[in-house]
């Protein structure tokens, strides 16, 4: 019977020993990347959400509006992948430490070649900053008319790096946003213009000033030119007098990039009238104003009317 016992007793193993140890061990790692999994996960979803909420809905159908919501949904997903892929490295450099490997050499060298980066990319970085400024304050969109330093055009892309224009040579003009200091957006709100009536100084005034009355008048009151205006034509009166010349001034604020067709249509009733009435012409001239700011230069410009 003692030898039967023996036989049967049962003989602890040296694996059956470490499996409880090896299962605690695995299981405690397991828990803690799930945490770390979980925690990363939440806090990216968040981001998500918060990104979100920088984005613009548009508000009708118009293609500027449907333009900034792209642009503001491209600045939230760049805020986006840059902060997500901040986040899922600090979550790496987490778990490695549950595997008892020391992140601080993998975070150094992480330093070092983020600081050799943006060394050698720190244009790029200042072009994207000032693109995420001229994104997020609505500065321009794509389809705006600006005039950006030397540069006149229609903006036909813009990124978080640069600003692409049309000029009216019809030359693609591609400038980095870093370099953009001052911008003048010719597309918000109205546009501005003046025109000039110039004068023999011995002319009576006041018969061209009822001519122009008339001329503002008609103009006004046309249907098809209605949707374009947004006030005026006014007579302003006498600009400028000197013994060459007595200059007439009319103002006339236009839906925006709207000014040029307007002012040429203005100027055709202007000379129209004034034969009509008998009046010498001496000659007009136009410079444009947008929100009150002078785009082409301070003194008008002599244009023969054709």
């Amino acid at each position: 019977m003692a030898a039967d016992s023996m036989l049967y007793s049962p003989v602890e193993s040296p694996m059956s020993s470490t499996v409880p140890f090896l299962t605690a061990s695995t299981l405690s790692i397991v828990l803690h990347l799930l945490g770390i999994f979980v925690v990363a996960l939440f806090v990216n979803r968040s981001l998500r959400a918060a990104t979100n909420l920088l984005i613009k809905p548009a508000a009708g159908q118009g293609r500027a509006e449907q333009l900034r919501e792209q642009q503001t949904r491209m600045v939230a997903q760049s805020i986006y992948s840059v902060a997500s892929g901040v986040i899922w490295a600090v979550a790496v450099l987490t778990a490695l430490d549950q595997f008892g490997i020391s992140p601080v050499p993998a975070l150094i060298v992480l330093a070092v070649a983020g600081v050799a980066a943006s060394l050698g990319a720190q244009y790029v970085i200042r072009d994207a900053i000032a693109g995420f400024y001229i994104l997020w304050e609505d500065q321009f969109a794509a389809g705006d008319t600006v005039q950006i330093a030397d540069h006149h055009g229609k903006i036909e892309q813009l990124t978080l790096r640069r600003t692409v224009l049309r000029d009216p040579r019809g030359a693609l003009v591609t400038i980095a946003n870093g370099d953009i200091r001052s911008v003048a957006n010719l597309s918000r709100d109205w546009s501005q213009s003046f025109v000039d009536v110039g004068l023999a100084p011995e002319i009576s005034l006041e018969k061209p000033m009822a001519a122009l009355e008339a001329a503002a008048a008609e103009l006004r009151s046309d249907a098809s030119w209605s949707q374009a205006l947004v006030d005026g034509p006014r007579v302003l009166g006498v600009q400028s007098y000197d013994r060459n010349a007595t200059v007439l001034r009319l103002q006339v604020r236009t839906a925006p990039t709207r000014q040029d067709e307007v002012t040429r249509e203005l100027r055709r009733r202007i000379q129209i009238e004034f034969q009509k009435q008998g009046i010498p012409l001496a000659g007009i001239a136009r410079f444009e104003l947008t929100n009150s700011q002078p785009l082409v230069g301070g003194t008008p410009q002599s244009a023969s009317p054709q």
